[in-house]
């Protein structure tokens, strides 16, 4: 493991401030700086970038983020304990990195922004992932406020994230989301050996560039249908929207699509194509 910087190594840093990984925070520590470097990396070139990093804990992919040149870092940070090893880091980068104790679920990082690209990049707690995704991505302003996403998660997420209707097993309502407003795509792996403690299951690191002009429609209605529909997965349309209109055949119909089709048949553009019809659906009966 060669060293980035001239701090000490993380596991030292680790046993320095007692910081074991606590389950409850979904945390697992990468202590390998040739891999947080190369997941800094694969977020492109970082020199004029404002870099938000969600659960950095000991700071290793922290370090990574800075020495590949970001010109500020945000670090949201829930855990108190690992404060300390962060302030370090930022007396060793002075001026370019901002560590916030916060809850990210419940910060928003843009008034700390300034101008440049914005990319976040995180090892994202397991327990929380999703949920950050998701409010990333559904903002009703769009283009949104970061140029990318480099995030890691479950395998199994990941590959939920990137799924289309060809991929019917973990195809859903993420995928739809993903697909509508990102282009998605797994970069690499990264086996459990690489954590402490090791999870039970493989991570991937997945990067997300949002789309400039995604098919229109309203992201409430969106997450409507996408929630019927796959509530339902195995049913055919007409039952599974049934949950959400009286009359699917006709909402079905309006969109263009088969009244047999199930959920993991429907592409982008035929949930899209759903989303509009129920808003046009619901403006006819007010």
């Amino acid at each position: 493991m060669s060293q980035i910087d001239d701090l000490p190594p993380l596991r030292e840093v680790v046993r320095i401030h007692g910081l074991m990984a606590k389950k409850s925070l979904g945390q697992n520590f990468l202590f390998d700086l040739n891999l947080t470097s190369r997941i800094a990396r694969s977020a492109g070139p970082l020199e004029d970038s404002t870099v938000v990093e969600v659960g950095p804990g000991p700071g290793g992919l922290t370090r990574a983020i800075l020495a590949a040149g970001a010109k500020k870092v945000i670090a949201i940070e829930r855990d108190s304990r690992c404060l300390p090893a962060l302030a370090e880091i930022a007396a060793h980068y002075p001026g370019r990195l901002e560590v916030i104790e916060a809850d990210a679920l419940a910060f928003d990082p843009r008034p700390l922004i300034g101008e440049g690209p914005v990319r976040i990049i995180a090892n994202l707690p397991y327990n929380v992932g999703t949920a950050l995704l998701t409010g990333w991505l559904t903002g009703e302003a769009w283009p949104p406020w970061w140029s990318s996403l480099t995030l890691m998660f479950q395998r199994e997420v990941a590959e939920r994230i990137v799924a289309n209707e060809d991929d019917p097993k973990d195809y859903g309502r993420l995928g739809v989301l993903c697909g509508w407003r990102t282009e998605a795509r797994i970069l690499f792996d990264v086996p459990p050996s690489a954590f402490v403690p090791p999870p039970k299951i493989t991570s991937s690191i997945v990067h997300l560039t949002p789309r400039q002009e995604p098919l229109p429609c309203r992201v409430g209605a969106l997450e409507a249908v996408t929630r019927a529909a796959f509530g339902q997965r195995r049913k055919m349309l007409r039952q599974s929207l049934k949950s959400m209109t009286p009359d699917p055949s006709a909402l079905i119909a309006e969109a263009g699509l088969e009244e047999t089709a199930r959920a993991e048949n429907v592409p982008v553009s035929g949930y899209v194509a759903l989303a509009n019809a129920f808003d046009r659906t619901k403006r006819r009966s007010d």
